[in-house]
């Protein structure tokens, strides 16, 4: 019997079962802490330490100025520098010296790198392997700080999260990679707008003549810079009007080259925008984009640590009043600004995870104020990429708490011959179907790409049936606003497992009701008797286990209120497609 569409519908009884959860984050009720190892690099079939690169690099260093200072005795090395002291000739000075709107920025720009660096470790932590590969088979990875994943056991994606220093991530808990992404992608909002504002002003009053080669002699300078640094004998320094040739190739990869990168690589990480980028999202599927991301990451750390130790070899004193007074000068004008700059970094690198730890509800809804409405947009994107069966995975990674209740047992027990899938709320219809139900309706296959919020990925050969087909069976009410998928399954902090959708991403052509997998039916342990597949979102979005699905108009008083079970305990966002 249809529900009056003036009347209150009660609740489905699932929702008595969802539990509310704290604003902060409870160590007691976290996942337990997990040491990861010293990151390893993949070099043919052998993992070499990351360590090594300490020894090596003091070799190499050692080897380079014993190199440069014996190059110097040759006469046509001599010949060379002097021709090319370090400064292209050709290329002009910059007279404005380096303005306020320069160094305010420049202070910004590093204030927002500590913490899109920490937050960028910290979401690798969660799943610490990198692979040239969309597949993510275990043992393919080129770059891991986590063990090999055991055999003989069942080994989740969560399983594989690792423990970092809370001074190093953010906030540095095992599995905080909610807290972490509302970190990283708030402030990289900031810092990509610091970017454009700095793009638009260095090209609008010629402070771009510091950073662009407009000189092929930029590279024969660039060498000659390069050996009198390995030489000691450091050139002299004029950056007041223009940099040296290996300065200026520094900050032009890192501004024009790295950054761009950095942002792109990581929109490619999408589910959204992947899939919607068919040919290329697929050839820079996310896995390659994530291992350029990181590589890109890489690049602004070793800068960053360059360009810190250059600052106080090669004339502190100059370098901060330059940067930090906007003056030329022998004076020491730019220290103290320079001390108060870095005790602001201090103190903020210092409280960002105490802070997240105790604030974590207020850190995801100032994310979800600052990007969130990135994230909705994102939503109504197409994401038609479907790809191949030769594209299947041969590995696809096991997530999620497993059902642990004699109901569930009975229902394996049967071959879910007993299972009922109730879908009612705001709708005309109200139906129970049971799985020979929905196994006897239209049924969709796709081969589609699973993007976990963790960082991997795998693809497979769902069938199902359309979403869309459910909604005309049973109708929703023209205030029915979202879904909500309630599972057999417990979260990992208690209380039923459930998640939100808003309603025109169940109508999408992708949506389904899931009970194959791969040909066959859905696996216990991928989801069976029923899971949801919503190609726009991120996997934590699709509900295995299915048991209810109720049309709300809100869901505030759901749970904590905040959209699904992961946004309420692990403060995740509730659109998430990106």
């Amino acid at each position: 019997m249809a529900t009056p569409l003036n009347a209150a519908p009660s609740q489905d009884p699932l929702a008595a079962k969802l539990s509310a959860a704290d604003d902060r984050i409870l160590l007691n009720h976290w996942l337990p802490p997990q040491e990861g190892i010293v990151p390893r690099v993949r070099v043919g079939t052998r993992w070499v330490s990351v360590l090594w690169a300490l020894p090596l690099s003091f070799a190499g260093l050692v080897l380079a100025v014993a190199l440069a200072q014996g190059l110097l005795e040759f006469a046509a090395v001599k010949a060379f520098v002097a021709r090319y002291p370090g400064i292209a000739q050709a290329a002009p000075s910059v007279d404005s010296g380096f303005p306020w709107w320069l160094r305010a920025q420049h202070f910004l720009n590093m204030f927002f790198m500590m913490f899109i660096i920490r937050a960028g470790i910290q979401i690798l932590a969660d799943h610490p392997r990198l692979y040239w590969k969309r597949d993510c088979t275990p043992g393919t990875e080129w770059f891991r700080f986590q063990r090999p994943v055991p055999t003989g056991r069942i080994w989740t994606a969560k399983d594989d999260s690792v423990t970092l220093p809370k001074w190093l991530g953010i906030p540095g808990l095992r599995h905080t990679i909610g807290l972490a992404r509302w970190w990283h992608f708030s402030v990289t909002l900031l810092w990509t707008l610091n970017g454009i504002a700095f793009y638009t002003l260095i090209f609008s009053t010629g402070q771009w003549l510091r950073l662009v080669p407009v000189t092929w002699e930029v590279f024969p300078n660039a060498l000659s810079t390069a050996i009198q640094y390995a030489s000691l004998n450091f050139p002299v320094d004029h950056s007041w009007t223009r940099y040296n040739a290996l300065q200026q190739l520094s900050y032009f990869i890192t501004v024009f080259v790295a950054a761009p990168v950095s942002i792109a690589t990581g929109l490619l990480q999408s589910p959204a925008i992947s899939n919607r980028l068919g040919w290329t999202g697929r050839v820079l599927n996310r896995q390659v984009a994530r291992s350029i991301h990181f590589i890109s990451f890489s690049w602004f750390v070793l800068f960053i640590l360059a360009h810190g130790i250059m600052v106080f070899v090669t004339s502190l004193r100059e370098n901060t009043n330059h940067m930090f007074a906007g003056v030329e000068s022998s004076s020491w004008a730019g220290l103290l600004p320079f001390l108060l700059a870095m005790a602001v970094v201090g103190v903020a690198w210092a409280v960002a995870s105490p802070l997240t730890i105790r604030h974590a509800r207020l850190v995801q809804h100032t994310g979800t104020f600052m990007i969130g409405w990135i994230k909705g947009l994102a939503e109504w994107w197409d994401p038609r990429s479907q790809l191949s069966e030769r594209d299947i995975s041969p590995y696809f990674w096991l997530n999620g708490t497993m059902p642990r209740s004699a109901e569930f047992d009975r229902l394996v027990a049967d071959g879910f011959e007993h299972y009922r899938l109730r879908v009612g709320g705001l709708v005309e219809n109200p139906r129970d179907f049971s799985l020979a139900d929905l196994q006897a309706m239209p049924k969709q296959e796709q081969i589609t790409t699973h993007f976990c919020i963790q960082g991997w990925s795998g693809v497979a050969k769902w069938g199902g049936v359309p979403m869309r087909h459910i909604l005309d069976l049973v109708k929703p009410a023209a205030e029915a606003r979202y879904a909500v998928f309630y599972s057999l399954a417990d979260g990992g902090d208690g209380g039923r497992y459930y998640d939100v959708h808003k309603l025109h991403n169940m109508r999408h052509e992708l949506t389904i009701l899931a009970h194959e997998m791969n040909g066959r039916p859905v696996s216990v342990l991928h989801g069976a008797p029923l899971r949801l597949r919503c190609e726009n979102e991120l996997g934590f979005k699709m509900v295995k286990w299915i048991a209810a699905i109720e049309f709300v108009h809100d869901f505030a008083n759901l749970g904590a209120g905040e959209g699904g079970y992961n946004e309420d305990h692990e403060f995740y966002g509730y659109r998430m497609p990106i």
